[in-house]
């Protein structure tokens, strides 16, 4: 036996000695239960019927139900791709995204904006920027819980889980009347403990589509500054509830006004449908709120607060994932500073959301046509991208099981895959499923 065959015959035996050593090591994993939002494209695309609807995406498409990607986004990309994006111009770019962001929630005349009392950092599109801000919750309030409204997006849960946050809910949804049960939520709010932590939907809460009036978001903000509780507010979907992006900010600029610290994560994963890019920030500001985005800002009292907050931020990113990519933050601010640019992503926000507010008013009007026991007015009281259409899980099924209708569990519709040609296919549906 020469050198060589003597080795093949080790490397087997080690091999073999490996596999046997190395059986057990991960026998105990178990598979996750599946997770309710994308298991519906799975079921969906398993289907092997032609004639079936996935109401589950939570992304924009077209009345063709196509994808889109908005002009303003063609054209930015356009503008910026000659440019060479170096090391050195990296933090530029991500620090010019940060105030971008900033602006755009807060409004360019704000004070936090003028004085530049805030920190941030971007994010991996908004579920990163709320789990940059639940284990930065943990780690400097780590005997504190994290309030939900019930119900919230599902992932919510997972985020503030994974970081080792407790949660703890609070009623929102009122499932017979299919708005807000506000009086609920206000008593809930004040009988927290104090300086407790609140998860905040400021538009276009996912997955209901209710939303709290001009005076209500006035009064919680009023009963938060009584009981010194921290808003966080989640804001995936700003200009998709009312197709005015200023509008959509309101809530936050009211907590801004009355002098709250808060926090506030924001995507531009629906608005801008750069679902793809995980564009998200999270940012800090100095003497009043505290924000975190798509990019997560927080507000704190001074600039050296300012600092300390940023480099804290800085530091759970380079642990977490290092660094961030530049290429959608470059998209996003070259839309937000090129004046034309960003009266034409205004515009196409607009449509998108004129496109929705007609599918939920035929879907309406058809299933009041169809003489349904049932009211239907929710239907177009509720805004954004989602209807919660308040159906059963047993409805939920059926209309898979005999109509290849694919929504989550919770009756949760997204209106983006209504489109007028299948729009009377699933108001039938639902009217079967639905009558007495």
């Amino acid at each position: 036996m020469n050198m060589w065959s003597r080795h093949v015959r080790w490397l087997s035996t080690s091999v073999a000695t490996n596999r046997k050593n190395n059986m057990g090591w991960w026998d105990h994993v178990q598979p996750a239960p599946k997770d309710p939002i994308t298991s519906v494209t799975q079921a969906f695309l398993s289907d092997p019927t032609p004639l079936k609807l996935n109401l589950g995406v939570g992304a924009y498409r077209d009345d063709k139900g196509k994808p889109v990607t908005l002009e303003c986004v063609r054209r930015a990309a356009e503008k910026i791709s000659g440019c060479e994006i170096l090391e050195s111009t990296k933090a530029t770019t991500k620090s010019k995204f940060v105030q971008d962001c900033i602006k755009l929630a807060y409004g360019n005349d704000s004070s936090v904006v003028r004085e530049g009392r805030f920190a941030g950092v971007p994010a991996l599109s908004g579920t990163g920027a709320c789990r940059l801000f639940a284990e930065f919750q943990r780690r400097f309030y780590p005997n504190s819980q994290m309030f939900l409204p019930m119900p919230t997006w599902s992932n919510h849960h997972d985020i503030w889980r994974d970081s080792q946050v407790c949660t703890r809910t609070y009623h929102y949804y009122d499932p017979d009347t299919k708005g807000l049960q506000f009086q609920a939520l206000v008593n809930d709010i004040k009988n927290a403990p104090d300086r407790s932590f609140f998860l905040l939907h400021p538009c276009a809460h996912n997955p209901t589509g209710v939303d709290p009036n001009y005076e209500q978001w006035k009064e919680i903000s009023h009963i938060f500054k009584i009981k010194n509780h921290f808003p966080f507010f989640d804001m995936a979907y700003q200009g998709i509830a009312s197709g005015d992006v200023e509008r959509d900010a309101t809530a936050i600029r009211i907590f801004l006004e009355d002098g709250h610290l808060l926090g506030c994560a924001q995507s531009f994963s629906k608005n801008m449908g750069l679902y793809e890019h995980r564009v998200g920030c999270v940012s800090s500001e100095t003497s009043r709120p505290l924000v975190f985005f798509l990019e997560t800002s927080i507000v704190s009292r001074d600039d050296k607060q300012a600092t300390a907050i940023k480099s804290q931020l800085q530091r759970i990113v380079r642990a977490m994932y290092s660094s961030s990519p530049v290429h959608g933050p470059l998209l996003v601010s070259t839309i937000l500073n090129d004046a034309d640019l960003k009266a034409l992503w205004e515009e196409e926000v607009k449509v998108m959301v004129d496109r929705l507010i007609s599918m939920r008013i035929t879907l309406r009007q058809t299933l009041e046509e169809l003489n349904s026991s049932s009211s239907w007015e929710h239907i177009t009281k509720q805004v954004g991208m989602f209807y919660f259409s308040g159906l059963s899980p047993e409805e939920v099924n059926q209309l898979q099981r005999d109509f290849h209708i694919y929504m989550t569990n919770d009756g949760r519709i997204s209106m983006a895959g209504v489109t007028s040609s299948n729009v009377d296919y699933l108001a039938s549906a639902i009217h079967e499923v639905t009558k007495v």
